[in-house]
């Protein structure tokens, strides 16, 4: 078509008279119900749309906020304060962790056993004085001498204290041992050790003041020449004082605490726990399934028999 010869389909357009509409205009929307109005009709009837910048770039003016309004939240303020949430209690201080009363409870058992332990040395005492033998002696001038040159009397009742104290020692080390089976350990040694020696220590002051009184009233009393009788008393052991001040225990008076020693730590080294104190046993039921569901190592192939075949290489 040339600018001279126009489309006759074309509707001519006068100036100054508004465009007709195509057909495609005219046509309703899309899905539209009957006899809906073209979208040109929709647009026209609306005005133009206030968030659209005016045609020459003027900017449509602010559309004014309503009284009792706030223009952040345009819901109406009503005075009245909004809902907050309830604020969470103080939390009060934290308190300071309590001391843990297990060391405290293991000393306080091991002190009770200790002291258990002294209190049995004063029938080894009884014991010793009955089975050591007293030494004969003689009134003299100034004093009780024996009534023989060498006699074998205070040995013995030596031999005794020595014997009896190592095995009060030995059954004193089991006896923690097996009752104090939850503080193994230290706590149980130095139990033991302690209750040991202050049992040595009570056994040889009851023995040796069994029949102390009757020896000093005869030793008082009774005419020069007349023999009487020592009761045992330990020559090999005892308690000296340093300096009037500390005393310094010796001889077989440490026996008991050495028994003690000796047994807690042979069955310390032969316990089958490590921490020395019972652990539960696994129970069969659990070691059953847990071997029932570990496979088994797949079994080694057989070697070959000596004529079979070689299976073809590659």
């Amino acid at each position: 078509m040339s600018p001279d010869t126009p489309d006759p389909d074309r509707p001519v357009v006068h100036p100054g008279e508004p465009e007709p509409a195509t057909s495609a205009e005219a046509e309703p929307r899309a899905g539209g119900p009957a006899g809906a109005e073209p979208y040109a009709a929709d647009a026209a009837r609306s005005g133009p749309d206030p968030r659209t910048p005016a045609e020459g770039g003027a900017t449509p003016a602010p559309v004014p906020t309503p009284p009792g309004t706030d223009p952040v939240d345009p819901r109406p303020q009503t005075g009245e304060a909004a809902p907050t949430t309830a604020a969470e209690p103080p939390r009060p201080a934290a308190a300071l962790p309590e001391p843990d009363p297990a060391p405290r409870r293991a000393w306080a058992g091991a002190v009770g056993t200790g002291l258990a332990l002294a209190v049995l040395g004063a029938p080894l005492g009884l014991l010793w004085a009955a089975l050591a033998p007293g030494t004969p002696v003689i009134k003299a001038t100034l004093g009780a001498v024996y009534a023989d040159t060498q006699p074998e009397q205070p040995i013995a009742a030596d031999s005794w204290f020595s014997l009896l104290g190592l095995g009060f020692g030995v059954l004193a080390g089991v006896a923690v041992w097996f009752v104090l089976r939850r503080r193994r350990g230290p706590v149980g040694l130095v139990s033991a050790v302690l209750g040991a020696f202050a049992a040595a220590v009570v056994a040889w002051q009851v023995g040796r003041r069994v029949g102390l009184a009757e020896f000093d009233r005869l030793l008082a009393t009774a005419p020069e020449g007349q023999a009487f009788t020592k009761p045992a008393d330990l020559r090999a052991g005892g308690i000296e004082w340093l300096y009037g001040v500390l005393p310094v225990p010796h001889g077989n008076l440490l026996l008991p605490a050495f028994g003690a020693a000796v047994t807690y730590t042979l069955l310390a080294g032969w316990s089958r726990w490590p921490s020395l104190r019972p652990e539960p046993e696994p129970d069969p039921a659990e070691l059953s399934w847990a071997s029932a569901g570990t496979p088994a190592p797949p079994a080694a192939p057989e070697p070959p028999a000596p004529g079979a075949a070689e299976p073809p290489r590659g």
